[in-house]
């Protein structure tokens, strides 16, 4: 018994406060005007009325109109700055977006108008990488005549050192060898590279193509009138 009248005196409590609250808002906004509430730095509500005092300018606020409904909020200073900076990075983002899906339709469309089927991907992949090894045979022919010219320049420096008669142009040649050879082997490393890549590269397109040829198989399926 005494829990339930503890229960109703608070249950009355509440609805006497909000009638009272209802009452102060209705009567400050009589005539079909506002009232404005201002919060603390906690958020919490400390005031209303019809205007915000000057201690309160640059708190958030919340706008009523004559219901006690809320029709409009305010954030603080920093709140509206950080608002401003999330709104603006969304907008970005979202124009980023754009521009990168027209920038896929644009490469889907190029990339069905290039190529007829498959076969064809196959065939401009295998052109390039022959290229590829073309260069490749290339360097690794002067990589393999200077590795024999420095094994020559390296004896003769022996032989020189033997005889007691130390040469500083056959150390120059050594030295410019050795630099050929390590010139020659960073390009072979490149081209390397380079294939690996073109292999790479044509297997994305060959598996966007497909897809992209799938889809509009699907497309043309679902569009046609069904045959009575």
């Amino acid at each position: 018994m005494l829990k339930l009248t503890r229960a109703f005196f608070a249950a009355a409590l509440a609805m006497a406060l909000a009638a009272f609250f209802a009452g102060t808002v209705a009567a400050q906004t009589k005539g079909g005007g506002k009232i404005i509430c201002w919060k603390d730095k906690s958020g919490k509500v400390v005031g209303c009325g019809d205007k915000v005092p000057p201690e309160f300018e640059d708190a958030a606020t919340k706008e009523l109109d004559r219901r006690g409904v809320t029709r409009k909020t305010t954030g603080t200073p920093e709140e509206q700055a950080r608002q401003a900076a999330q709104e603006e990075a969304l907008l970005k983002q979202k124009e980023e977006e754009k521009k990168r899906l027209a920038e896929q339709q644009r490469r889907d469309s190029a990339l069905l108008n290039t190529y007829a089927n498959e076969k064809e991907i196959d065939q401009r992949r295998d052109r390039e990488v022959q290229e590829v090894d073309r260069l490749l045979g290339q360097f690794e022919g002067l990589r393999k005549s200077a590795t024999a010219r420095l094994a020559d320049a390296q004896g003769r420096v022996a032989a020189a050192e033997k005889a007691r008669k130390p040469s500083d142009t056959l150390k120059d040649e050594v030295a410019r060898t050795e630099a050929e050879i390590a010139k020659f082997e960073r390009s072979i490393a490149a081209k390397t590279k380079e294939k690996e890549e073109i292999r790479a590269r044509y297997a994305e397109t060959k598996e966007r193509y497909v897809a992209l040829r799938a889809g509009g198989a699907r497309s043309a399926a679902t569009a046609a009138p069904a045959k009575k």
